[in-house]
């Protein structure tokens, strides 16, 4: 009949342009031949995970528009953002490594003479729809326009906080290239991003970027935008590694471990950047708590004396039930915990993390809400019994599969710099 549309496509041109687009062809057909995808979907590391929220959605519902704890979930004054200026980011940096925390997953990474933007969030709201979901609890530190150029943008999966579709239109018009996970590339050309500047990885596939390679390296989570699933997108965790420094960033992910596996191969590290933000009772697989964290960050490590963390994934947008400042509170409470060095920039403050000193105030409580009980000497919010007593314990662990650790250092270097392309592939709402 002339003029007659069939139902789906009416559905298909209301579709929000920022659900990005489903892989075909031949990214299809890689896909397929991935060792990680199985049954039609991407396999977790570790078995399957709960992506969705257990129980009744009853008992969601009854913690989440709870009135006694809901005003802790967002900060009572305004977050006190560093005021970073484009000077604070061109001089270069004197130890050859600098991390700005944007808030969020959003970090700029200045390294080895190369500037690397994990998962960058510009926009107002980390949702489909302008006018509705998430909205931001402080504003970015500086606009895009001012960051300068950079040389790679690495996206970690396609949920709305770590993959924002102004931001990327924006960065189109860039000569950035883009290092994405496996199908995570056909959101990117859909937006403008030509095929030619996707360098679009497995998991422990690598590619070398102006003397940086970067390595997708496996996490424990899930993926999609749409009204549905389909598990066609990979999510990863990003090792990079310069001629000098070398760092990993978390993107979004539930303990496994195969953070051991990461750092035996890739690390040590100078820094890592960890979800420790967005953590609940309700999907304990698919986001780690600042003591998961912690563990994460001492397993990739081999212990506490190497590196720094800077914890990330939280502060910036309100994705979960726990109080606004307690993913600030249980990191510090856990560094101290192990003895571990963290950094506690506020956003838009650049830090060097081998330098001697790094920011480490607990900068969010004076516009947090004070937790009920009061804050314990010393410690985090949290509370320091069962975080040291969860950390000696990931302490025991870490010392006790040094032989694994030793054992990969023959393929390493002086500096423990792992052999390249040797690895072999082992077989909720907006993050």
């Amino acid at each position: 009949m002339a003029g007659f549309r069939s139902p789906s496509s009416g559905l298909r041109a209301l579709r929000p342009g920022a659900f990005g687009a489903d892989p075909r062809g031949e990214r299809m057909a890689r896909i397929r031949r991935s060792p990680h995808f199985k049954d039609g979907v991407f396999q977790n590391p570790g078995g399957p995970a709960r992506t969705r929220p257990s129980g009744s959605a009853l008992d969601f519902a009854k913690v989440f528009f709870d009135k006694e704890t809901r005003p802790r979930r967002a900060p009572k004054g305004t977050v006190p953002v560093h005021a970073t200026t484009l000077a604070d980011i061109t001089r270069p940096p004197a130890t050859g490594l600098r991390l700005t925390w944007m808030g969020h997953s959003s970090v700029l990474a200045e390294i080895d003479g190369r500037r690397v933007l994990f998962d960058p969030v510009w926009g107002e709201r980390c949702s489909p729809f302008p006018f509705a979901g998430p909205k931001r609890l402080h504003p970015v530190p500086l606009p895009l326009a001012a960051l300068g150029p950079v040389d790679v943008v690495v996206i970690s999966h396609d949920h709305y906080d770590h993959l924002d579709m102004p931001t990327i239109k924006t960065l189109a018009g860039t000569d950035t290239l883009f290092a994405v996970p496996l199908g995570v590339g056909a959101h990117l050309e859909h937006w403008g991003v030509s095929a030619d500047r996707l360098r679009e990885l497995d998991w422990h596939e690598a590619a070398k970027i102006g003397g940086l390679t970067l390595t997708a390296t496996p996490a424990r989570h899930f993926c999609g935008r749409g009204l549905r699933n389909t598990q066609h997108t990979l999510w990863a965790s990003w090792v990079v590694a310069g001629d000098e420094h070398r760092i990993y960033h978390s993107g979004d992910t539930g303990y496994f471990d195969g953070f051991q596996e990461i750092g035996a191969a890739l690390g040590p590290f100078d820094a890592t950047m960890i979800q420790i933000g967005a953590y609940s009772d309700f999907w304990p697989d698919i986001h780690m708590t600042p003591t998961e964290g912690m563990r994460a960050h001492l397993d990739l490590q081999g212990g506490p004396e190497h590196g720094l963390m800077l914890p990330i994934h939280w502060a910036t947008f309100n994705l979960a039930t726990h109080p606004w400042a307690d993913p600030g509170e249980g990191t510090l409470a856990a560094a101290r915990a192990v003895g571990a060095r963290v950094a506690l920039p506020r956003p838009g403050e650049p830090f060097e993390p081998t330098a001697e000193t790094v920011p480490s105030e607990p900068w969010w409580r004076g516009v947090a809400l004070a937790p009920a009980g009061g804050r314990p000497a010393g410690g985090g919010s949290v509370g320091g019994g069962p975080v040291g007593e969860a950390l000696a314990d990931a302490t025991i662990k870490t010392v006790s599969d040094a032989a694994a650790v030793a054992q990969a250092d023959t393929v390493r270097d002086g500096r423990g710099e792992a052999a390249k392309g040797t690895e072999d592939p082992e077989t909720l709402p907006a993050g």
